[in-house]
């Protein structure tokens, strides 16, 4: 065999393989695609919600003044109670548009906002008055910022006080009535949990002129009428009965 008749002997058998392969993969089925791979979806993360009901208590400090018409002069005499300590609870409700969050509250707190002994009228007769309670119907308004309540209040106030007098041969007489008045504040609020919060809050109540009319052994009739103003600062916790 010579070599050109080798060679091309060999061209033919790779030309034959190669054909046959040919035809081998064009029988076979098409490759099966591989399905994509759904891409890994994070859930955004949930914004904090105001709406709902709530109940808690608060405590703190406040402090009173009160006003007292001279019924000798017809001036007025003014004095203040010492820092005293308050505590009680507050129950309201709010809802949320986007970031207004707008509510109601009532709350209620015991006071000891006593004022000095010693104050006078014009003649001498000593006079005083006590605020044992506060308590106020509001509503409320205030910004969201996630798990942050910015808010402000306003509304009717309520004040059960003792005011008295000791006149100047050591008989004392005194009165015991609720006032009503009006209360503005503003306050701060975070959420702990979904359910759980906390609050620091600034409220003035200004309560109207209340008539006075006490009598002793050695004076007949002491006539006068008194206003009161009470600030209170108070730091509480609520519970709220909804969540994100």
């Amino acid at each position: 065999m010579t070599l050109r008749a080798f060679v091309g002997g060999a061209a033919f058998a790779a030309g034959t393989v190669a054909l046959g392969c040919a035809a081998i993969a064009a029988d076979l089925p098409p490759p099966v695609a591989k399905a994509p791979v759904a891409p890994v979806a994070y859930a955004p993360e949930a914004i904090y919600s105001w709406t709902g009901f709530y109940i808690g208590g608060n405590a703190g400090a406040g402090f009173a003044g009160s006003t007292w018409s001279d019924p000798f002069t017809g001036a007025n005499n003014r004095f203040n109670s010492g820092a005293g300590f308050l505590g009680g609870g507050q129950i309201g409700a709010n809802y949320q548009f986007n970031r207004l969050v707008v509510g109601v509250e009532g709350d209620f707190d015991w006071t000891g906002l006593g004022s000095a002994a010693s104050n006078a009228d014009s003649i001498g007769n000593t006079i005083n008055t006590k605020t044992n309670s506060t308590s106020t119907i509001t509503g409320r308004v205030g910004a969201a910022f996630d798990r942050l309540l910015v808010y402000g209040k306003g509304g009717v106030a309520f004040a059960q006080d003792n005011s008295g007098f000791t006149d100047l041969a050591g008989n004392s007489a005194s009165t015991t009535f609720l006032r009503t008045g009006w209360t503005a504040g503003a306050g701060l609020e975070y959420g702990i949990t979904k359910n759980l919060s906390a609050k620091i809050e600034y409220d003035y109540l200004a309560i109207g002129s209340q008539p006075l009319n006490l009598t002793t052994p050695t004076t007949a009739l002491y006539t006068s009428s008194a206003s009161l103003n009470v600030q209170e600062i108070k730091a509480g916790i609520n519970f709220r009965f909804s969540g994100p």
